[in-house]
């Protein structure tokens, strides 16, 4: 593999998580002008599905029908593992609501040691000690990012509690993403993990949508929305991940957590203490030894 083709996949999974940082500030932005979460979970899967349908139509035609076709049982395991692509988006978005941006991106965050717990449980294998020293980590890292050692800190409970599902839901979804019906296209995979993400948001829209449904949030924030939570990202992770790898891949898309503070710090004035970007840095820097590959002796 070049220098050139991995800088592209880098440049490709950075855009990405990029994108995925920029979300919660329009969230944010979305629900100060009075739109529910299940306006903007709904606005933004409904657009998102149809962008996808849409590149898959583009990619059929441009391979003249030679791609591999998803299964009955494949679309049945895709939509199976979206669904904890709709939890996430609900639960994130619901976390957001009651706590500052900064405070949920690192929440969200804790699919670092979630993910190693997960993996022990599937796997039986126990993890190695340079996951438990970047575990270790993580958890320093976020008792700073979070403030949470100011005695004088006052969070709302619902919005740590959203956010901490949102990461577990998180950590199910990229677990999936990797292990099922990774023989089709990524498009066809977006579009079926999305269909079965759309049936747990629409499921909470009834459940939750008391007052009349805002249709304006479709032009004002939902293609924004669809666009940077639900087409550009995954694209551009799917095509730059097998040019990066998934350890220098993961270490790239940790791009995400730093994005979403600044653009919470710039565009929303959230106040951003010095020890909380010593916690982003730790939790940056505990992805990075998770991933890298040190000399066997």
């Amino acid at each position: 593999m070049t220098n050139n083709t991995i800088l592209k996949g880098v440049f490709l999974v950075g855009l990405g998580a990029t994108s995925y940082g920029m979300l919660a500030t329009f969230v944010k932005l979305a629900y100060q002008e009075n739109f529910t979460t299940a306006e903007v979970t709904t606005s933004q899967f409904v657009l998102g599905i149809i962008g996808i349908l849409i590149i898959n139509a583009f990619q059929k035609a441009r391979n003249k029908n030679t791609a591999m076709k998803a299964s009955g049982k494949n679309i049945y395991h895709l939509m199976l593992a979206g669904t904890s692509l709709g939890m996430t988006s609900v639960f994130y978005y619901l976390a957001v609501k009651y706590i500052p941006v900064s405070i949920g991106i690192v929440l969200l965050m804790q699919t670092v040691w979630m993910g190693v717990l997960l993996e022990w449980f599937l796997d039986k294998k126990a993890p190695s000690l340079q996951k438990i020293i970047a575990v270790v980590i993580v958890l320093i890292g976020t008792a700073l990012a979070t403030n949470l050692l100011k005695t004088d800190i006052n969070m709302d409970w619902r919005g740590i509690m959203w956010g901490i599902l949102a990461a577990a839901s998180f950590t199910t979804t990229m677990f999936t993403a990797n292990r099922v019906a990774t023989e089709i296209s990524s498009a066809q995979r977006s579009l079926y993990m999305l269909l079965g993400g759309a049936i747990i948001v629409f499921g909470f829209s009834i459940a939750t949508q008391v007052t009349p449904f805002n249709f304006e949030i479709f032009m004002k924030w939902g293609i924004v929305l669809s666009l940077f939570g639900t087409i550009i990202p995954p694209m551009l992770m799917n095509a730059g991940f097998p040019h990066t790898g998934i350890g220098l891949g993961s270490i790239v898309s940790s791009l995400e957590l730093p994005v979403s503070v600044l653009m919470a710090f710039f565009i929303l004035n959230e106040n951003v203490v010095f020890g909380q970007w010593v916690g982003i840095v730790l939790i940056i820097l505990a992805i990075v030894i998770m991933n890298i590959k040190f000399p066997k002796k």
